[in-house]
């Protein structure tokens, strides 16, 4: 069985605006509205991929119940605790000025909250995986990732962690299966620029060393890295496709990554259904369909790099 949590859910207002102009009223020429937050965005493209999973996380407030009722829609089971204060966050991003967000802060999550999801987690068995995915509130400590991980050890459950900078790094002690940095983050962590493939391979190499198992580096228009459990290192370029929507499409690599190694225990399988998965979703006005993956899945070229 897999598990995403998301501590810090949303509801996404995706928007355009073709002339957009600072100082004045602008008016949006299409508008989305969705469930959002890493970890449910993972859980919507496994089910997509028909991969059965429960997604767990907290809300609040009557944004909390429309992102309830959205994810519903969907297919996707989950098992959300619900906070007695303050709202789920809303997030603004405007799609006609590239890479335009404005992201809310989201509710307080008490000891006891955070206790009661400790509880939810119990149920985790042995082949079980766990994605944790995305920031967590300002509530929280840093640490809060390891802390679930720490919870979990001995019990061989697989652990995928998408977040970035102190997040991140304090999970790597636990040996987490997967963790997928884009370029920027992976650079952030070690204070250095990356561009190019060969600039990424020693960094994610060197994330392996401080503990994770699996490191897919997302590089947009570069393609990705993949550096392997078992030593081997793969890369592959962007598929060709129109940008539609780029919200998504890193978390819909790592659930196209999980879903392959599921399928087959193959790391190579494994990446090339994480680069379809993303790029899928990046061509895509909402996540990708499982049609829509496979389709990429038959174009994309790997290189084996080691």
């Amino acid at each position: 069985m897999v598990y995403t949590v998301t501590f810090n859910p949303s509801l996404d207002y995706i928007f355009t605006v073709e002339d957009f102009k600072l100082g004045i009223t602008n008016r949006t020429d299409s508008e989305l509205l969705l469930p959002g937050g890493k970890g449910l965005n993972v859980s919507t493209v496994l089910k997509n991929l028909g991969i059965k999973n429960t997604a767990l996380g907290f809300t609040a407030g009557f944004t909390g119940e429309e992102i309830s009722r959205r994810i519903a829609l969907t297919g996707v089971r989950t098992d959300f605790i619900r906070l007695s204060e303050g709202n789920s966050r809303i997030n603004l991003k405007l799609k006609s000025v590239e890479g335009t967000e404005i992201n809310g802060c989201g509710p307080e999550i008490s000891d006891d909250d955070a206790a009661e999801l400790m509880k939810k987690l119990e149920v985790l068995q042995d082949g079980d995986v766990l994605v944790l995915a995305g920031s967590i509130p300002a509530s929280m400590p840093d640490d809060s990732y390891s802390q679930i991980m720490a919870g979990l050890s001995g019990r061989n459950v697989q652990i995928a962690v998408d977040a970035t900078r102190e997040l991140l790094v304090n999970a790597l002690a636990y040996h987490p299966f997967l963790v997928k940095p884009n370029n920027h983050e992976l650079g952030e962590i070690f204070g250095v620029e990356l561009k190019k493939k060969n600039e990424v391979i020693p960094y994610a190499q060197k994330l392996k060393e401080m503990g994770a198992s699996n490191v897919l580096v997302s590089m947009a228009g570069e393609g990705a890295v993949l550096a392997a459990e078992n030593g081997e290192i793969y890369s592959a370029p962007a598929p060709k496709g129109t940008l539609v929507n780029g919200v998504g499409a890193g978390d819909s690599m790592v659930a196209g990554f999980i879903a392959g190694w599921m399928q087959r225990r193959e790391y190579k399988h494994a990446f090339c259904m994480g680069v379809a998965a993303g790029s899928a979703s990046a061509f895509s006005e909402t996540l990708a369909s499982e049609q829509q993956i496979m389709d990429i899945y038959r174009q994309i070229q790997i290189q084996k790099e080691m």
